[in-house]
This record gives structure tokens, C-alpha cells and sequence, in this order.
């Protein structure tokens, strides 16, 4: 057995629901330019109690208590996120202190940006066909509410926060992965050495170009190497940056728009939350059914993507 399966989903969200019309009155923006041009109408940011790994933790345990397992089965966890609030203790190491997960098993952070959840993935893979074990916890979580600037109307309208969390099996199912990184700062998010400057930075044209570039192209590959195609897949799950970058590239593909799932209207954009966030509302949904076959395309700050088929058991 070397593929994944998805068994179990949860998600969590901060308690701070922000409109547009709400940053319309903080910086020189509105809801038409906003939703014209992304297609985000609100988006959720922390409370003072709230962060990173407050939000991994509810949505781990969700992930959990719904796959019906004990801890003592989840052989690794992993944690995206670009927003840990702590060096260390990181998140995952967190989760796996307030779920009881067991202390003789791997539990770390990695930093794919966008891409994170699909690189944790593959981190988990690689854990369990090297280490053993059947089940893994891999969450995407992130408070990019606390690395903005919150006056700069370039950014602030596009970034929210939350987490979203899977239980995996490894399973003879149709499965396949793709990792990409190109060093470049059209995305740049700051340390401690840019203290007092905007944390988060974007080129919003350069960023399109790639990611319409990658979106399709992480597709492709991971269809060919399974043999599927896209009417085999019940869903395509992107990074939820934009529509604009969804919507062209369902046109490049000449696929059914239906299957491509948007939230990034209620939650903007989350970053390494945002493919795990999806999943989870998908499951809830009842949109997500036994056998069926759903693609995951991540494409973000790095730069980096990453792309995977998986099969989900429910």
C-alpha cells in the first residue's frame, strides 16, 4: 500500500467575521472592487485569544473524533502554516500535546505557503512508508490577520485565517503527488528582520501569471500519472486565492466549472488552510462520497505548488 486515503475531515474558524464593507471603512476600498476582482466578500480573523494553532487544534480534533480512531493510531502529524505563533513548540507539536497523540511518534511544522497542505501530505506519506503506521493527521492552519498590514489595501482585502484538518490511511486507491518550488519574493511575508514594515507584500500581476501556469499544469500531471481524467474526478479542491485565477483556468482546461468547489467568497484567502477548509466543507456537505475521486491543486508563496489525486472513504 503506498497511496492515501482520505477517512476523516475537520475545520475550525476564528470568531472575527470582517465584510468588505467593514475595510471600506479603514482603507480606500469597496465591496464591488473587491468582488470584481477576487471574488472574496468576507473573511475571518482572529480574537485576542485565538491563533494558529488554537484553530489546528479544534480542527484536529474534529478531524480525529470523525475518523473514529484513538490517537494511539495516528502515527505522525503534520502542520502548514506560514502563521505558527511560536518558533517553538510548534503547531503540530501542539496538536499532538492536546490530543494525546502518542510522544514516540513524529509531529512537525513545515512552510509551503499555499502549497503547505499538499506538501504536509506528502511529508506524511513519506513518514508512515518509512517509519510505518497506517493512519496520519496532517492540518493546514494559518493567522495571516496577525502578518498584515492592516492599511494596506492591497493585501488586507485578501487574507483570512482557520484550519482544516485530514485523517489519511494508507490505501490501495488511486493516488499520486507533484512538488514544485521556485525561489522568488512575488509573495514575500516578513520575520523578525522586517520589523515595522508591511509583513506581507504582493505582486498580484506576477502572481496570476504563475498560477495559472501551475494550476493546470499540477493537474495534468497528477491525472496522467493515474490514468484518470477529469470526469473521473467528484471535485477539483484549489488553493482558494482567487476566482479570477479559477476561472481561467477552467476555461484553459475546458472542464465543468461545476466541479471546481469555491468558498474563497466566505473565507478569502487562507493560504495553507485553505485546500484542508474546502475538503472539510465538501464532507459536511454530504458533497464528498464513498470512492469518489477528488483532485487537490496548491499554488502560492514560495513560489511553490503541488498537486495530488486521493480517494476519499468518508
Amino acid at each position: 500500500m503506498n497511496g492515501l486515503q482520505l477517512i476523516a475531515t475537520g475545520g475550525a474558524l476564528p470568531g472575527r467575521t470582517v465584510t468588505n464593507e467593514d475595510l471600506s471603512r479603514v482603507v480606500d476600498t469597496s465591496d464591488e472592487w473587491i468582488t470584481t476582482r477576487t471574488g472574496i466578500r468576507t473573511r475571518h480573523w482572529c480574537t485576542e485569544g485565538e491563533s494558529a494553532a488554537t484553530l489546528a487544534i479544534a480542527a484536529a480534533r474534529q478531524a480525529l473524533e470523525r475518523s473514529g480512531l484513538a490517537p494511539e493510531q495516528i502515527a505522525c502529524c503534520v502542520c502548514a502554516t506560514l502563521s505558527a505563533p511560536d518558533a517553538t513548540p510548534s503547531v503540530a507539536c501542539q496538536v499532538q500535546r492536546a490530543l494525546g497523540l502518542p510522544e514516540d511518534r513524529p509531529a512537525l511544522d513545515v512552510n509551503a505557503a499555499c502549497s503547505g497542505f499538499v506538501y504536509g501530505t506528502a511529508v506524511a506519506r513519506g513518514l508512515l512508508t518509512t517509519l510505518g503506521g497506517q493512519y496520519a493527521l496532517v492540518v493546514g492552519c494559518e493567522a495571516l490577520s496577525r502578518l498584515m498590514d492592516p492599511t494596506d489595501r492591497s493585501t488586507c482585502v485578501l487574507f483570512g485565517d482557520g484550519a482544516g484538518a485530514a485523517v489519511y490511511a494508507l490505501a490501495d486507491t488511486p493516488f499520486a503527488i507533484t512538488l514544485g518550488a521556485r525561489g522568488n519574493d512575488a509573495i514575500h511575508a516578513g520575520g523578525p528582520d522586517r520589523a515595522g514594515s508591511a509583513p506581507i507584500t504582493m505582486d498580484g500581476k506576477a502572481v496570476f501569471r504563475f498560477a495559472v501556469d501551475a494550476l493546470p499544469k499540477s493537474l495534468n500531471k497528477v491525472l496522467a500519472e493515474t490514468g484518470l481524467t477529469l470526469d473521473d474526478l467528484g471535485w477539483v479542491v484549489c488553493h482558494q486565492a482567487n476566482s479570477r485565477i479559477i476561472d481561467h483556468c477552467i476555461k484553459h482546461l475546458n472542464a465543468d466549472p461545476a466541479k471546481f468547489y469555491k468558498n474563497m467568497d466566505r473565507h478569502g484567502n487562507t493560504s495553507a488552510a485553505s485546500i484542508p477548509v474546502a475538503l472539510n466543507e465538501l464532507a459536511e456537505a454530504g458533497k464528498l462520497t464513498p470512492g469518489q475521486r477528488v483532485a487537490c491543486i496548491g499554488f502560492g508563496g514560495g513560489l511553490t505548488w503541488g498537486g495530488m489525486i486521493l480517494t476519499y472513504k468518508g
